[in-house]
């Protein structure tokens, strides 16, 4: 049986499991205020079992893109506080994203760009000189929803450890800012509540320095030669 085989069949396996068990359904934001005592009484009967549950949970959940991974973090500051809601969901998240982003480079890389060759060739140069900017930018502005910049770099070449390396730093400023509003879960109405426009503007500003840092020093260069 082919690599791509049995990632397609185990991933069907838990998308079935997923929807079968309904937790499309149940991993919600009431469940979790209505929940959160008698698992925090849970994770303190079993604090070692409570946080490797937690932890495969959501490295499963951001792998095959499937929704919750917001209420997951919310739960992760919710549960065992932002020092170790923060630990857990980021390395979690970033596993689980570039286990997303494998699945797609394994099943669906080789067909595009065979494909698309001339279209997808100045992506690719523009992947290849300056793809840790491009993701780190992604990353802090949350304009495109992170699964789908799994999906989307997995298709480029750009390579795993710089994707995971990125991802953790980038996404680390996300993870805390719903990490702590989960440590204040009786607050929030609506997951839509924890990002203001104040700090959804400041996310862009820290995303774009880096690439107006470089282009500044290519232009400084440029001129001085």
């Amino acid at each position: 049986m082919t690599k791509k085989v049995i990632i397609i069949i185990l991933a069907i396996v838990f998308v079935a499991l997923f929807f079968y068990f309904n937790l499309d359904q149940r991993v919600t934001l009431e469940n979790l205020k209505s929940q959160k005592q008698e698992i925090i009484d849970f994770y303190r009967a079993r604090p070692l079992f409570t946080m490797a549950s937690y932890f495969l949970a959501y490295v499963i959940m951001a792998a095959l893109s499937l929704p919750g991974a917001a209420i997951l973090t919310l739960a992760g500051g919710a549960i065992f506080g932002l020092f170790m809601g923060t630990l857990l969901v980021s390395f979690a998240s970033s596993i689980g994203a570039t286990l997303a982003f494998l699945i797609a480079r394994t099943l669906l890389r080789d067909s595009i760009q065979s494909k698309f060759s001339d279209a997808l060739e100045p992506i690719n140069k523009g992947i290849k000189e300056e793809g840790a900017f491009y993701l780190f930018t992604l990353r802090l502005v949350p304009i495109f929803p992170f699964f789908i910049v799994n999906l989307v770099m997995g298709l480029t070449p750009i390579k795993t450890s710089v994707f995971y390396w990125v991802s953790q730093i980038g996404m680390l400023a996300g993870t805390i800012v719903y990490v702590n509003a989960g440590t204040q879960l009786g607050k929030i109405e609506t997951v839509s509540d924890i990002l203001s426009p104040a700090l959804l503007g400041s996310f862009a500003l820290l995303g774009v320095f880096p690439l107006l840092v470089k282009k500044v020093l290519a232009l400084y260069k440029r001129a001085s030669d």
